[in-house]
């Protein structure tokens, strides 16, 4: 999704996205244990660098506008298995960087006077249990409480801050551990019967980051062709 299909001309649009793939294993992969095969885009910058993104973004558009949060990863392992190391690098990547980009966006936007909005990314794991991804759905639940909160803290000086929480969308990372039993477990939940296509969480997100969502913050979008309204 390009920066300029959501932004007016003048807009400066910034995202950090950074999802490490599973591999093989069906276990996380960090940053020490790069996979040669994996392809980054040229304008993909590491969680930990929200200040160049901010400075690089204002450098090249002469403001800041939109802001989106979007670093995830995640291990399927067994609850009593997890340990502290792998609750640690997960907490880092899907909470706190989420916070610490939150945090520089948020002063660059108060500073400009001028409003902005803020997408962060969370998951419909935040709000439904799913096997396996306890410390990640525990994270994307806590950015859930965060965009809720600096909505409100926010709201006065013109900062939108909203959440768009995708539901399943197969992608390069996940798809080692869709097994077959697991695909048809989640499309038997899901009304719509299929996945989800990265196109469309388009028009959710330039509904939140655009001015035909101007009155819309603390909002949670969920994109989940049905899957978090399904009973029995």
């Amino acid at each position: 999704m390009s920066g300029t299909s959501i932004a007016r001309p003048g807009d400066g649009v910034c995202t950090r996205r950074r999802r490490l793939p599973l591999p093989e294993d069906g276990h996380e992969r960090d940053d020490d244990d790069p996979d040669p095969g994996e392809e980054r885009r040229p304008d993909e910058v590491e969680v930990a660098d929200p200040e160049r993104v901010a400075a690089e973004t204002v450098r090249k558009f002469g403001k800041l506008t939109i802001a989106m949060n979007g670093a995830g990863t995640n291990s399927p392992t067994p609850f009593l298995e997890i340990s502290d190391e792998e609750m640690q690098r997960i907490l880092e990547t899907n909470y706190k960087s989420v916070v610490f980009g939150c945090q520089v966006f948020g002063k660059v936007l108060i500073d400009q006077k001028q409003g902005g909005t803020i997408v962060n990314i969370s998951s419909m794991s935040a709000i439904r249990p799913l096997s396996r991804v306890f410390t990640y759905s525990a994270t994307k639940a806590a950015v859930l409480n965060l965009t809720m909160n600096l909505a409100r803290e926010w709201a006065p000086q013109g900062i939108r801050v909203n959440a768009l929480s995708p539901g399943f969308f197969p992608a390069e990372q996940n798809r080692k551990v869709l097994t077959p039993d697991r695909v048809e477990k989640i499309l038997g939940h899901t009304p719509s019967g299929r996945f989800g296509e990265a196109r469309e969480l388009i028009g959710a997100t330039l509904l939140l980051a655009g001015d035909a969502g101007s009155f819309i913050t603390g909002l949670e979008l969920i994109v989940d062709g049905g899957y978090s309204s399904m009973t029995i």
